[in-house]
């Protein structure tokens, strides 16, 4: 799950870590009257948007009096918001933050990510902050510091001490540093995060330690010990994936038009895999799970069918804790209640596959029964076509 800017700045405040007071988050049918805004500015707009690269596309401006920082949040509500983060595609700003501003005297870039190779969290720092950490790293690569961090012990006292030498942190804001990047290595841990990033964490003139920007992204596979952290809404998914969540179903929506159902993530990401090699592209990722009854198979169905772009179906299923001949009757009774008007493919393997096929060849439905994964692919990507 990717937290917005100030959502992950809500989480940095129980942990202490030093920000610019907010002024209030305003979103789409809000007034912008609502905003708390008082005391002397600057202030910053800044669109609650999940990507980089705001600034540059109109989505962060300084305001120097209330009322036009009240305007800005008002005109940025709604608009659009491409960057080079989005892969082409507009986003709708839904939400704006607003918050003082400080003059800022250096810029400093500071991550904690999951280090898969050593199996433990990694600090990622720059001197050069402000900028794009991909960019720094294909042009200066010896300007990037990497820290290995224990995570049951955490961010060490000397290793903080060594990271606030090598981004030479000014003596009177050592302490304050290293209370800082410990306290994010805790965020990070506590939290079962995968990336937590400051980009700028900034040194004001005025001699403030202050983290000017958040992003945090945790494991949604974690997400049942964290409840707060469950009931935000998901900024990324659609509809049709927020309705499969409800139900216990994984589904993420794809730009093919062969919908697939499958049990189990391995096999749903190779018959993605196979469909492709057969010259088709699917239209979703949707694993129905190890234990899927008759209701979740009809729901899967539905929830395929609702994707205009689906021109046919790939049912995959292998039989193990879920037996074949059962799910080749969720498959009939399911389709009872759906009205399944493009092309429908069915492979079955495993536990009672004979018993699962005899199901489905008497049962009257227009449907292809495949062998393997390669034909059933083969024919799904023919029906595709036709």
């Amino acid at each position: 799950m990717k937290l917005l800017e100030y959502e992950g700045k809500e989480v940095f405040e129980r942990y202490g870590i030093p920000m610019l007071p907010r002024c209030g988050v305003i979103r789409i049918g809000d007034n912008p009257d609502k905003l708390n805004i008082d005391g002397r500015g600057p202030w910053v707009v800044k669109a609650q948007v999940l990507a980089g690269g705001r600034g540059k596309a109109g989505g962060v401006k300084l305001a120097k009096t209330a009322s036009e920082a009240r305007e800005l949040a008002g005109k940025m509500l709604g608009m659009k918001i491409t960057t080079h983060q989005t892969q082409g595609k507009a986003l709708t700003v839904e939400e704006v933050l607003v918050e003082h501003a400080a003059p800022i005297e250096r810029e400093i870039y500071i991550s904690v990510v999951l280090d898969r190779k050593a199996g433990s969290p990694a600090i990622i720092a720059s001197a050069e902050g402000g900028m794009s950490i991909e960019e720094l790293a294909r042009t200066n690569p010896e300007k990037i510091i990497k820290i290995s961090v224990d995570a049951e012990a955490g961010l060490l006292d000397f290793q903080a001490r060594q990271l606030a030498f090598d981004l030479r942190i000014p003596q009177n804001n050592f302490r304050e540093f290293t209370a800082f990047a410990k306290a994010l290595v805790k965020v990070f841990v506590e939290n079962d995060a995968s990336l937590v990033e400051v980009n700028p964490l900034v040194i004001s003139k005025d001699g403030r330690l202050l983290a000017i920007d958040s992003k945090i992204v945790t494991d949604d596979n974690a997400l049942f010990r964290h409840k707060d952290q469950a009931a935000r809404p998901d900024h990324e998914a659609s509809e049709i994936e927020k309705e499969a969540k409800a139900i216990g179903i994984n589904y993420i929506g794809l730009d093919g038009d062969i919908g697939c159902m499958v049990n189990g993530a391995g096999l749903a990401m190779a018959t993605l895999d196979t469909v492709k090699m057969a010259g088709g592209d699917a239209a979703n990722f949707l694993d129905v799970g190890g234990g899927a009854n008759v209701e979740q198979v009809t729901k899967a169905f539905q929830i395929i069918l609702k994707d205009p772009k689906v021109k046919a179906v790939l049912v995959n299923i292998f039989g193990g804790i879920m037996k074949c001949d059962n799910i080749a009757a969720g498959v009939v009774e399911a389709s009872k209640k759906v009205r399944i008007k493009v092309p429908l493919i069915v492979r079955l393997e495993g536990t009672n596959v004979k018993e699962g096929k005899a199901i489905l060849a008497g049962s009257g439905l227009k449907l292809e029964q495949a062998d393997s994964l390669w034909e059933a692919a083969q024919k799904a990507v023919a029906a595709a076509k036709r």
